[in-house]
């Protein structure tokens, strides 16, 4: 899917550094940005953007001139159909997620089993807001946006920053459904062997909900009340402990390792192996021999 603020800030002096986009068509981008004056037009989107650094000097136009509040962890909501006009006179960097009303739809539905007549997103420049700063950059900013392993913890945290935005920042306001209790044992049977069969693959949230016939939302909740893990801490878990078994016990060459394990190159398992091991993938089976 094309959105029209991604395509926006291409045509301007906007860097693009990184990009993705999930598997129910939700986009997450990094930008940096210097000496621009941008207008968003009116989209078909939702823009939830979050300043990861500087940002001082950039001012939105507003009537009777332009106001300024950017730095540092201030955030910005440019709902669908909203125009804006942005004036960046020194470094600008920032991360953007990109959704739909048909996304928050359906994540109003699974979560809360009810659809309203209509979502009205609350337009929001430079604010602050705890929750939205601790998902970007303690989940999305610290992993690796191109490595297919880490597909489903990107997905898990864009699903929790749309359902905060849903809750917090929409005419609403829903408090979040209470889920009591774990995954029935052959639920639970049956999700974990999902799993071992596609270890490989790139694994988003949507596939193990869909194993337990739960939505998204309720089955991540009831997963972790069952096994003390997020789905995406468990699933690396099992990429990194099948790995070293396949170190220990094969000849089988780190990039095939790497691969059959569900990470895009050697050298992203490699850093998540010593990350989790404290010693790089080649220095365990040289221990071994």
């Amino acid at each position: 899917m094309a959105y029209q603020a991604f395509e926006t800030l291409q045509q301007h002096k906007a860097q693009l550094h990184n990009s993705v986009q999930l598997g129910s068509g939700v986009q997450l981008a990094a930008w940096s940005n210097r000496n621009d004056r941008i207008t968003q037009e009116s989209a078909d989107h939702h823009t939830l953007s979050l300043y990861v650094a500087d940002g001082y000097e950039c001012y939105q136009k507003v009537p009777g001139g332009w106001r300024n509040g950017g730095g540092p962890d201030r955030f910005c909501i440019m709902p669908r159909q909203y125009e804006s006009t942005w004036d960046i006179r020194s470094d600008l960097s920032f991360v953007h997620l990109y959704c739909t009303d048909q996304h928050l739809r359906h994540l109003l539905e699974q979560t809360w089993d009810r659809s309203p007549a209509s979502i009205h997103v609350e337009q929001r420049t430079f604010g602050e807001d705890a929750q939205i700063t601790l998902l970007y950059r303690q989940f999305l900013l610290n992993c690796d946006w191109q490595d297919c392993a880490n597909q489903l913890a990107l997905s898990s945290v864009s699903t929790l920053l749309m359902s905060h935005l849903l809750q917090h920042y929409t005419q609403l306001q829903w408090r979040l459904p209470a889920v009591r209790g774990g995954l029935a044992p052959m639920v639970l049977k049956r999700v974990r062997e999902y799993v071992e069969s596609h270890l490989e693959q790139p694994l988003l949230l949507a596939d193990l909900a869909a194993q337990a016939g739960l939505s998204e939302f309720h089955f991540a909740r009831m997963f972790k009340h069952s096994t003390g893990l997020a789905p995406h801490q468990y699933v690396m878990c099992r990429r990194l402990q099948q790995a070293e078994k396949l170190l220990r016990h094969t000849p089988m060459p780190l990039t095939q390792i790497a691969l059959e394990c569900g990470f895009s190159s050697s050298s992203h398992f490699s850093n998540r192996f010593k990350a989790a091991y404290g010693c790089a993938p080649m220095q365990l089976r040289q221990q071994e021999r």
